[in-house]
């Protein structure tokens, strides 16, 4: 299970939602709200949620990308009933 940063703020929702997809896609979260420190308020402002992986590389920002695997069963006429 790949371990990711969520930088986030208390009462953000599009955050709270990432939190779930990043859960759900089977994401190790590691919450950081910004509001606890000043150079992260700089930085992002309201410019969040912001998630980076464990070697610093951006995964996603506001929101993630279409989940490629899900894109792909429902994309794929093998996997629909006929």
């Amino acid at each position: 299970m790949e371990e990711v940063t969520l930088y986030t703020r208390g009462g953000c929702g599009l955050c709270d939602e990432m939190k779930v997809e990043l859960i759900r896609r089977g994401y190790r979260v590691r919450e950081v709200d910004i509001d606890t420190d000043e150079a992260l308020i700089r930085q992002y402002g309201w410019d969040i949620p912001v998630v980076y992986r464990a070697d610093g590389s951006l995964l996603a920002k506001h929101r993630l990308p279409p989940d490629q695997h899900y894109r792909h069963d429902l994309t794929n006429p093998a996997n629909h009933s006929s």
